[in-house]
């Protein structure tokens, strides 16, 4: 809207002054935007511009971004050319996070290197990743078509669901209303090998195939996640059986070791001890270190290695005691053949459906026996 010179109280050359600025300035900001458009990597246009033509898979896992089974189920689901990929993974291994979520702590997220796919490790745990990816905050659709959370190694079965943060990572997917799929694989030590990891990814495939066509036709099992188990031997598989949540959790052993054994940890808290005393000199209370001097040198600190109790000690005495948890291999024993860990045993793959109400639990089951028996067909299905 153009403003009339002779209603206006300023000099006319003032005004086309002003006017040929504020010309100059637009354009140069016209300029500068193009410019850095055209600048940006071509990694961080991917993340807000996937491939819409594909279904939109994500994948998390919860032993990290560079374990096995993860790189083997992702390069099978590329290989398959049919879906477009995104990771969000864990940056170290969160096995046993349960569904935690990191909270009053700053979470690092870096994007990583994996060809074909869109990628980035979290510094958080499993949950973290699928929040933060379904959040919006980290990719600009609104939710993929599937979460898929691994290929993860060691037993998900029975009470390990509540420990397992594989398990966690599907969960989440699901509360977030996105279908979700946890693999897991049945490792043997000093039996097992990476080749078998490969081989289950190409195991599921099928299966993930038809989850996805299915979802996009509305006729995929709602309000649950599958839960599913590989034996030890994936090309030896009797074929999918629908299971049922057993009462099996892997026997925790839990030993006391010598602080000699462990130097690291005696110097981790020796250093925080020798931290907290030059903080709080730095502190305009200097009274504080001499408060925390005091207290340290009346201390006696006392190294218990043995598992019995400790015995009295007076008030100055601390008792350190140091402890390592083992998770020890689950023990053959007689069971329903239609419970998770046995069905895994006798040589099937393991499907198991886990709602967020135990309330629906048979209705599921069988809507989700239906659902494969017509997926796989009938010769895959037990």
């Amino acid at each position: 809207m153009a403003t009339s010179v002779k209603n206006n109280s300023l000099p006319p050359s003032l005004i086309s002054n002003l006017n040929q600025v504020l010309l100059s300035r637009q354009q140069h900001t016209i300029d500068h935007q193009s410019t850095n458009s055209s600048s940006l990597p071509s990694h961080s246009r991917n993340v807000d511009e996937p491939d819409c033509s594909k279904p939109l898979l994500l994948i998390t896992n919860c032993e990290g971004i560079d374990s096995p089974g993860l790189i083997f189920l992702v390069q099978a689901l590329l290989s398959d050319a049919r879906f477009t990929l995104h990771v969000c993974s864990p940056q170290s291994d969160k096995s046993v996070a349960g569904h935690s979520l990191t909270v009053r702590e700053t979470v690092a997220v870096c994007s990583v290197e994996i060809s074909g796919a869109t990628a980035f490790e979290v510094s958080g745990t499993p949950v973290d990743c699928v929040s933060l990816a379904l959040s919006g905050a980290l990719f600009s659709w609104s939710k993929p078509v599937l979460v898929i959370s691994g290929i993860n190694r060691g037993s998900s079965c029975g009470r390990n669901m509540f420990y397992s943060g594989a398990v966690a990572a599907a969960r989440e997917a699901l509360i977030c209303g996105v279908p979700s799929l946890c693999l897991s694989f049945d490792w043997k030590k000093d039996v097992s090998s990476e080749s078998d990891l490969k081989n289950a990814a190409d195991l599921c495939l099928p299966l993930i195939s038809a989850a996805v066509r299915d979802i996009e036709r509305g006729k995929f099992p709602e309000s649950c996640l599958l839960n599913i188990e590989i034996p030890s031997s994936p090309l030896a598989n009797k074929g999918f059986k629908l299971t049922r949540q057993s009462l099996w959790r892997s026997p925790l052993s839990w030993k006391a070791v010598s602080a000699k054994r462990h130097p690291a940890a005696g110097q981790y808290l020796s250093n925080q001890q020798s931290l907290g005393i030059k903080l709080a000199q730095l502190s305009r209370d200097a009274s504080a270190a001499g408060a925390a001097r005091r207290l340290n040198s009346h201390r006696k600190n006392v190294e218990i290695e043995s598992v019995g109790i400790a015995g009295k000690f007076n008030g100055q005495q601390t008792v350190k005691k140091y402890f390592r948890l083992e998770l020890l291999e689950k023990e053959t024993e007689k069971a329903d053949d239609n419970l998770d860990f046995k069905a895994v045993e006798d040589g099937y793959v393991a499907v198991t459906p886990l709602s967020l109400s135990s309330t629906d639990q048979s209705k599921i089951e069988t809507e989700v026996s239906s659902w494969i028996s017509a997926a796989l067909g009938r010769e895959q299905w037990n």
